[in-house]
């Protein structure tokens, strides 16, 4: 892997979001410079100014480069020379601050890497969407799943046709953190995910759901075409849900079922993904990512492990790796993966070259948008009493 990347530099990063409490915003910064391509340079750590700028000591941000607010950070990088100022912007902030973060960054010419779920409604999904539309910017979503070398190694083995055609998806991702009331004990992480202002429509299925329902898309390319839904808040008090199943139904005719939960005693990070079609079927864990089962009747299962120099292994899967066979790759690696995509597409426009903003390896401002639909009809659809509702989106990518 070439140092710094295609650019010949580091890219310069900003961080809006990510100071003392936060978990996900190191894990951006981490990412984001495994592979020697960025620089986290600049960043508004907090929403508020003090503690902003006493955050910058723990991501050795330069003093004069620690903002106090987002778009303080906007107007002053932007104004500095060609050769110093920002590239991009990550957005590691709870959910309601992303749409105006992520507003003006794109009004500002920065490219964009964002959390997930993209905005707190599809209203400011679909006004974010025509504004980078407009742009030459590139906007990645960090649904970071999708960088597992054994996902895109199923990806592209289901793309080219070894199961044959898809006709059900499983996906499922199980917590237990939500168990009890955290959020009435002053835990951060639960304060806001169960905060309709700051978390949205949804809870668990708008924080963890969306992964699930993410996965399946990405793995197998299928339009949906409806949803019916059922969540439940379980914890008595709790304004969000912190449990749903949905029914999909896939354009090509599959089935598709989405279930999440955050108060399954003793569950982690448990997502899981099965893919049936009509000549084999396959299965991942996102707590053992490393390996994948593949199945067809009559044969013995074969199990796939993450070795970038096994013939088994597709161009996507090898492309994933860092690591010879044995070297377990987690979490931040898949997260990497993201980021190292969307800095091939950055490095791209940098040059004045022009990059195709919907079929991309990282998932999108699209992918954004059909997440928010799919939250929003999964709670509309719930409060109607599982009545089947729309699922395909305008902006939808196959």
């Amino acid at each position: 892997m070439a140092t710094n990347g295609p650019l010949g530099r580091k890219l310069r990063m900003g961080i809006v979001g990510g100071g003392q409490g936060s978990f996900i915003g190191r894990v951006h910064v981490t990412a984001a410079v495994l592979d020697n391509r960025a620089a986290l340079v600049a960043g508004a750590l907090s929403s508020d100014p003090a503690r902003a700028k006493a955050s910058a000591a723990d991501y050795d941000i330069d003093p004069g480069r620690a903002y106090g607010s987002f778009q303080e950070m906007f107007d002053t990088e932007r104004k500095l020379p060609a050769d110093r100022r920002i590239d991009f912007v990550s957005i590691a902030t709870p959910n309601h601050m992303h749409f105006p973060v992520a507003k003006a960054a794109l009004e500002a010419g920065f490219h964009v890497v964002c959390d997930k779920p993209l905005t707190l409604t599809l209203r400011e999904a679909g006004e974010l969407a025509a504004l980078a539309a407009r742009s030459p910017v590139v906007f990645a979503v960090t649904h970071n799943y999708t960088g597992y070398p054994l996902v895109r190694q199923a990806r592209q083995m289901i793309l080219a046709g070894e199961l044959g055609e898809i006709q059900a998806i499983r996906a499922e991702y199980i917590q237990g953190w939500l168990r009890t009331r955290l959020e009435s004990e002053g835990q951060k992480q639960a304060a806001w995910r169960t905060d309709p202002a700051k978390s949205g429509a949804a809870g668990c299925f708008g924080d963890i759901g969306t992964h699930a329902y993410n996965l399946g898309r990405y793995m197998t390319g299928l339009l949906p075409d409806a949803i019916s839904a059922n969540l439940r808040t379980f914890e008595p008090g709790r304004s969000l849900d912190d449990y749903g199943h949905a029914v999909i139904r896939y354009e090509n005719g599959a089935l598709g079922t989405v279930t999440a939960s955050q108060i399954s005693h003793g569950r982690e990070n448990d997502l899981r993904i099965q893919v049936d079609g009509t000549l084999g079927s396959l299965e991942w864990h996102q707590e053992s990512p490393n390996q994948m089962v593949v199945r067809h009747n009559g044969k013995p299962h074969m199990i796939y492990t993450r070795d970038p120099n096994a013939p088994f292994m597709n161009d996507a899967g090898k492309a994933a790796c860092r690591l010879p066979s044995g070297h377990p790759e987690a979490f931040f690696e898949a997260f990497a993966n993201v980021y190292r995509a969307a800095f091939d597409d950055m490095a791209t426009v940098a040059t004045g070259g022009s990059v195709d903003k919907r079929d991309t390896v990282y998932p999108n401002i699209h992918d954004g948008v059909e997440g928010m639909y799919f939250i929003e009809q999964a709670v509309a659809s719930s409060a109607n009493d599982g009545a089947w509702l729309p699922l395909r989106h305008a902006l939808a990518r196959r």
